[in-house]
């Protein structure tokens, strides 16, 4: 039996192929709209899950007075960033421990004034850390059994999926490689929803027992509740709970969210944080483009996330490391393909530019008009080579010659991808 504090580390949010994105994940944890803890906890308590009592503190004496005002026997106050590995990071004030147990209430306040305002800096943080604005004082429970559950929307199944395991409070992708017969799941009728048997037969193969798998069935469907009213594609909860007092409590949750739902979630969209964001992302959102830097010198520009993660692959293959990985979308307009390369080219690293097309949706020829037009306006000093290819293609290519400016036509992907490798070791 052990105490909950939740200071593991915070999965990330999505698996991609490239170990060039993974790496830059690990750096920049936060890509879409990612709650901190005490905002999903938040969600969770008004939908009737059951989470260990807490407040929310901003300064020393908040933190001091939320203290108190727990009355509790034991007390963990947890700084608020949007990075895992907190409990293991390190202040700039010298205070070792983004999370810390204490039976006493005034520690609280000598604590909290070593984190607040102070930079947290942990495995998936930047080199210089994140500013600690706000702090979580919340009662310590006492664990006696730790299960795993999640909510996850599957497209194998076309829609909502339970799973479980009985072994929680570890990484779940380690128990399924191990252990894969302690993974239950459990498929969702999304017109029908959670039924009373199958909560109860998720509960049974967690391992809760007696009057517990009543409440664990209870749970399961509150968070099921949850789910649905929040527009979520996953609720993960590691570890679901059982205390010595006999009670089942969702002690630490990760919920993402479908990003299309944000005109009807809009008080959940309002909850995002934006300071802990790179700024250069942050730019890119602004034209509905997806950015994610990455540490190599040549840039790329596609339109697709499919496409974008194989040219970043092919320039890897070719010898050349990508500098970022940059989607452009499909409803694209002339202003977002300036935009883009302004955001490029602000990038000292960057020794050469790979634009790769191909055009469905997108029009090639308005591709090649904001290409010229970026060119002429930002003076392009890098190479730039261009594949493109589909809708319109030939008006592009018209467009590109008779601009006059120094491009580098490919032939295809792989023809593109060796010009850029061998514009930047001229």
């Amino acid at each position: 039996m052990h105490k909950w504090c939740g200071a593991g580390c915070v999965r990330l949010k999505r698996s991609l192929c490239l170990r060039h994105i993974k790496k830059s994940f690990l750096k920049y944890p936060r890509r879409w709209l990612n709650l901190q803890e005490y905002q999903s906890k938040k969600l969770m308590q008004e939908s009737g899950v059951a989470v260990q009592r807490f407040y929310v503190a901003d300064t020393p004496s908040e933190a001091l007075e939320a203290a108190k005002r727990l009355n509790a026997k034991e007390i963990v106050l947890k700084a608020q960033i949007l990075a895992g590995g907190r409990g293991k990071g390190v202040f700039d004030s010298g205070l070792k421990g983004g999370v810390h147990l204490t039976k006493d209430p005034a520690v609280v306040g000598e604590l909290a004034n070593k984190m607040l305002g102070f930079n947290l800096t942990t495995k998936q943080t930047p080199k210089d850390g994140v500013k600690v604005k706000t702090v979580m004082v919340a009662e310590a429970l006492d664990i006696s059994r730790e299960t795993y559950f999640a909510i996850l929307m599957d497209r194998s199944c076309n829609g909502p999926v339970m799973v479980g395991s009985p072994q929680g409070g570890m990484d779940i992708e380690e128990v399924a490689a191990n252990t894969p017969e302690l993974i239950f799941k459990e498929v969702i009728d999304i017109f029908e929803g959670v039924q009373d048997d199958q909560a109860l037969r998720m509960a049974a193969n967690l391992g809760f027992k007696g009057p517990l798998q009543r409440q664990a069935a209870d749970q399961i469907k509150r968070l099921y509740d949850l789910f649905l009213k929040v527009d979520a594609t996953q609720v993960e909860v590691n570890p679901l709970g059982e205390t010595p007092e006999g009670q089942v409590v969702c002690f630490d949750a990760k919920i993402n969210f479908d990003d299309n739902a944000e005109f009807r979630q809009k008080s959940v969209f309002a909850m995002d944080d934006m300071t802990e964001s790179d700024p250069t992302e942050m730019e890119a959102a602004k034209w509905d483009l997806k950015y994610i830097g990455l540490d190599g010198n040549i840039a790329c520009f596609v339109n697709g996330a499919g496409l974008a993660m194989a040219t970043c692959d092919i320039i890897d293959l070719h010898g050349g490391k990508p500098a970022n990985f940059l989607d452009l979308g499909g409803g694209v307009k002339e202003r977002q393909v300036y935009e883009a390369f302004k955001l490029l080219t602000a990038d000292p690293k960057v020794e050469a530019i790979l634009v790769n097309i191909f055009g469905g949706i997108v029009n090639c020829a308005i591709i090649a008009n904001g290409i010229t037009k970026a060119c002429r306006e930002l003076e392009l000093k890098v190479p730039l080579v261009v594949r493109l290819e589909g809708t319109n293609v030939h008006e592009a290519k018209r467009i590109l010659t008779e601009s006059g400016l120094p491009i580098t036509a490919a032939d295809n992907l792989d023809d593109a991808a060796k010009k850029a490798v061998a514009a930047i070791k001229k």
